[in-house]
């Protein structure tokens, strides 16, 4: 999950209007080893001695897919009984591209990536299937992987993804205005969150504590505050984004903007240029961004979101986990996803390499996860990490809350009046 914005649009389409958000997804073209050609029919290695294939596609379209193209190369190597073909589906088109392969039944992928978020929608639509009696069979346990995304994934009893990675929402900080500042450590709750925002300004350098996006991450943003302040999104029946809980984050984020913590007008991708300058001293976004402020070559931390709000520690995130197309009926080829997915569960450090955190316990829990400092970070928030409401086409009922929030960030409305117009526009949605 780019660079950051393109990388999560996609994801962001059912989280939150956007998204995750995600953050995005990576890789370049892939290993299409076989021309994209499906799997399945008599490929079948008895008879012949021909590999099952399988076709798996992916969305990672940036520099995370040659890290999973290492593990499909390595996982083919490792057996001689299948053969998984990887392809990569550019990322912005990626669902479109999905909905006409599984519509139509042409060239459709046995195995695919699939958002979170996305999966209550696609389950709905009748075009996948749990994966309960597969995974069983390949000795796959729902225990072994991290719980809020099975828990999320798992409908009317029925589990339909086994998960791949988790990326929430995290707190870059630059540790040289930092250090400059005499503060020792990252903030962790508001308290001290405000102390270091107001000690790291310097407005004569042109150098600012936290620098408030107008628009994108605020798909991860707005959610996390939101939740930490005891509200929701959702309240079961109707959008709860005008609450009492959800105004007073906004009032929060546009109070560092008047006191000058943070300039005003921030554009797209504003916080993000002024970070990689050095003259924005915390920044909230995800994982994704991690290979591009090791290549700027940034003195930079990383931490959890600190506690913003009253109520909880919580943190907005995305997931990407492997969902399988209801389509798929061949024995030989379901048994040899199962059998591809073991593997990844217990031999997926090249996609932690990628900057990921891996929602699989056996490998989180690993001597060699644990040396890897920014992933372990990342994956400290897992206990309370939430996803977007498990609500269908989320991401058009969602949609208004963002432009309100920009005319309440850019203070053309009040917070309450931007939030009040957001829930009714996605009333209205609702009615359709």
């Amino acid at each position: 999950m780019n660079k950051a914005r393109t990388k999560l649009s996609t994801l962001l389409l059912a989280v939150t209007g956007a998204a995750v958000v995600l953050a995005g997804c990576g890789g370049g073209n892939g290993g299409n080893d076989a021309g994209g050609q499906p799997a399945g029919g008599d490929t079948g290695a008895s008879g012949g001695g021909k590999k099952t294939e399988i076709l798996f596609w992916s969305p990672f379209s940036g520099s995370d897919g040659p890290f999973m193209k290492k593990i499909v190369d390595k996982y083919n190597s490792s057996q001689d009984q299948y053969k998984v073909n990887f392809v990569i589906q550019p990322n912005g088109e990626y669902y479109k591209q999905l909905d006409v392969a599984l519509s139509s039944g042409k060239e459709s992928p046995d195995l695919m990536i699939m958002h979170v978020d996305q999966v209550p929608t696609y389950a709905s639509k009748d075009q996948l299937q749990p994966v309960d009696d597969m995974a069983s069979a390949a000795g796959i346990d729902k225990a072994d992987f991290a719980e809020a995304p099975v828990d999320y994934s798992t409908l009317d009893g029925k589990w339909y993804t086994i998960p791949l990675d988790i990326h929430p929402l995290v707190m870059y900080y630059n540790k040289d205005l930092f250090e400059q500042a005499g503060i020792a450590a990252a903030p962790t709750n508001r308290a001290e969150f405000d102390d270091a925002v107001l000690k790291l300004t310097d407005k004569s350098k042109g150098v600012y504590g936290y620098v408030v996006p107008t628009l994108w991450p605020q798909q991860f943003i707005f959610p996390t505050l939101v939740w930490q302040n005891g509200g929701e999104l959702w309240n079961g029946t109707d959008v709860a984004y005008n609450s009492q809980e959800a105004v007073e984050m906004v009032q929060w984020l546009r109070g560092m903007i008047d006191s000058g913590v943070s300039p005003a007008n921030v554009q797209q991708d504003g916080e993000n240029t002024l970070f990689l300058q050095g003259k924005n001293a915390i920044q909230f976004n995800g994982p994704w961004m991690k290979s591009q402020f090791d290549e700027a070559g940034l003195n930079y931390g990383v931490a959890p979101v600190p506690q913003i709000g009253k109520a909880k520690q919580a943190v907005f995130a995305g997931s990407h986990g492997f969902v399988v197309p209801k389509s798929v009926t061949d024995e030989a080829v379901t048994a040899g996803i199962g059998d591809f997915l073991k593997y990844v569960s217990t031999n997926s450090m090249d996609w932690a390499e990628s900057g990921q955190a891996l929602a699989s316990k056996p490998m989180i829990e690993s001597a060699e996860f644990k040396a890897l400092e920014f992933q372990s970070s990342v994956a400290s928030a897992f206990s309370y990490v939430q996803f977007a409401p498990n609500v269908l086409n989320w991401g058009t009922i969602s949609e208004p809350i963002w432009g309100e929030l920009n005319s309440a960030l850019l203070g053309k409305k009040d917070a309450q009046k931007a939030l009040d117009d957001a829930a009714a526009k996605s009333q209205q949605a609702l009615k359709k």
